[in-house]
């Protein structure tokens, strides 16, 4: 807790500064251009792979970089969706899976989760991922498959279908390496057009 503390201190004093004009402009307006939305692993930064400014991205972050499919209800994933595409009018979605993913191997290795239960559940938000990747034991291709499949769970989101239907909005699926820092596209942007369609 020292180190973040410390940090904050670093924050006010060498960060807040430099960038006052941002931060006064953010404290009345709140306009980012994209919702991203990925793995709650901690190597995975968003604002620090997409070199962000605070206020840029608006992100939400799941185990797995899990969204299922909209359901009526009360749902947080959904929420922040609804909120970031309806309320804000953000322009794109990225939807980012990594390598190494814990989740993604915890599947693609077929480990005991009863320790574990709540993620269990969670994970099988992730059933479709399973079943479109190729081959069992490789989680570099169930990483890509699970981006396409939460792409896939993420039309099904009245505001997402509508901002599609509309024009407004274009989906992105990336899987970003945390060893080498590239990003690979998916090409979702088509497929999930296509689809919505």
């Amino acid at each position: 807790m020292r180190n973040l503390a410390e940090g904050v201190t670093r924050f006010q004093r060498d960060v807040h500064p430099v960038k006052a004009d941002l931060f006064a402009h953010l404290a009345e307006n709140h306009t980012p251009h994209t919702l991203f939305i990925g793995c709650s692993d901690a190597r995975v930064v968003p604002e620090l792979i997409t070199a962000s400014e605070p206020g840029e991205l608006f992100v939400v972050r799941t185990a797995g970089n899990l969204v299922p499919a909209y359901t009526p209800g009360p749902d947080a994933v959904a929420a922040g969706i609804e909120y970031a595409i309806a309320v804000l009018g953000v322009s794109d979605v990225v939807l980012c899976g990594h390598s190494g993913c814990g989740a993604m191997t915890a599947l693609a290795e077929t480990h005991d989760l009863r320790s574990v239960p709540t993620v269990a559940r969670w994970l099988q938000y992730a059933d479709a991922s399973s079943a479109r990747a190729a081959t069992c034991g490789d989680v570099a291709a169930l990483v890509r498959q699970n981006v396409l499949a939460q792409l896939a769970n993420l039309v099904t989101h009245p505001s997402v279908a509508r901002a599609l239907a509309e024009g407004t909005l274009t989906l992105h699926g990336w899987v970003y390496d945390i060893a080498t820092g590239d990003i690979e596209t998916l090409g979702a942007d088509t497929q999930i057009a296509a689809s919505a369609a």
